[in-house]
């Protein structure tokens, strides 16, 4: 599998992305659907969507997905009719959904684009950075008949994201890697969806300027920086990833103080409310880690 393919299939698995929010629907649809009592069957395209339709009470609404698509539990038992590189059309046909929740920059777009020449319904998602998941979940719960449990959901979201943007605004600012991938090493810059938890919980990121969001490396671009945490995110779903051995470079810092630390890929990349538990997380032990400098330092 080549690995273009591979990152999507680890942003599918988990996400991308960063700029402003677009939702693209249409205002008629919009205005039909967004009635209390409506409760439309939706075909949701990719795994954040399902997991914020569950998180407004829209979970028993979906009729179909894509692969992936595994929480929460029950998300499991959704039919498939799909992936990221090709929807089966008949299906949908079949299935007759009120809506068709995609998104924007992971669906096949000339399968979305035969599904709206056919008729359906089809709106787009669109989270670019952590403030467009509440107003996604408002908005998707505004369409599926469950406005006022989305406004609670995105209500707490916000006060809980401004609350981790608080606690660590003040902190000393660390340099940190993101293994995105490990063969061949690929890592995070300026412009995708992990730096923004580089930024809030103020890690230096050696190759934020690169222009590529994804970009490529070797790990002698790598030992310059004198990296002092590594961050590797790995997915239970990725059974045949390996992470990058970081052992065999004792030399940077990070390996040396025994300072790797390995999120749940899951979560940290899906454009989901879970993704703020992913972001609590990471941020508290990083700043274990810089407890742990601090105290060498002295």
């Amino acid at each position: 599998m080549k690995l273009t393919s591979l990152l999507l299939t680890l942003l599918l698995i988990s996400s991308s992305a960063y700029a402003e929010l677009s939702i693209e629907t249409n205002k008629e649809l919009d205005k039909e659907l967004s009635k209390e009592e409506n409760k439309p069957s939706i075909i949701a395209l990719a795994p954040h969507i399902v997991e914020m339709l569950y998180d407004v009470g829209a979970g028993e609404q979906i009729i179909g997905t894509t692969a992936f698509a595994d929480y929460p539990e029950q998300a499991k038992k959704i039919p498939r009719i799909g992936n990221y590189i090709r929807l089966q059309l008949e299906r949908v046909i079949e299935l007759q959904p009120d809506l068709i929740i995609a998104w924007k920059n992971g669906n096949p777009s000339d399968d979305l684009a035969r599904l709206e020449q056919l008729g359906f319904n089809v709106i787009y998602s669109h989270p670019l950075i952590f403030s467009d998941i509440a107003k996604e979940v408002r908005h998707f719960a505004k369409l599926t008949g469950h406005s006022e449990q989305g406004e609670r959901v995105a209500k707490k979201f916000e006060l809980e994201l401004a609350k981790i943007i608080m606690t660590y605004q003040d902190k000393t600012v660390i340099t940190g890697f993101y293994e995105l991938w490990s063969r061949p090493l690929t890592t995070v810059a300026k412009g995708s969806w992990p730096q923004q938890f580089f930024n809030i919980c103020k890690v230096k990121n050696p190759f934020a300027k690169v222009i590529t969001p994804y970009p490529q490396i070797s790990i002698e671009q790598v030992l310059p920086a004198a990296v002092q945490v590594i961050i590797q995110p790995l997915s239970v779903n990725q059974k045949e990833r390996e992470g990058f051995n970081w052992q065999d470079w004792p030399m940077i810092p990070a390996v040396a103080n025994k300072q790797i630390i390995q999120p749940d890929a899951d979560a940290m990349h899906r454009m989901t409310v879970r993704s703020l538990t992913a972001l609590k997380d990471l941020c508290a032990a990083i700043d274990k880690t810089r407890t742990i400098l601090q105290q060498k330092h002295n």
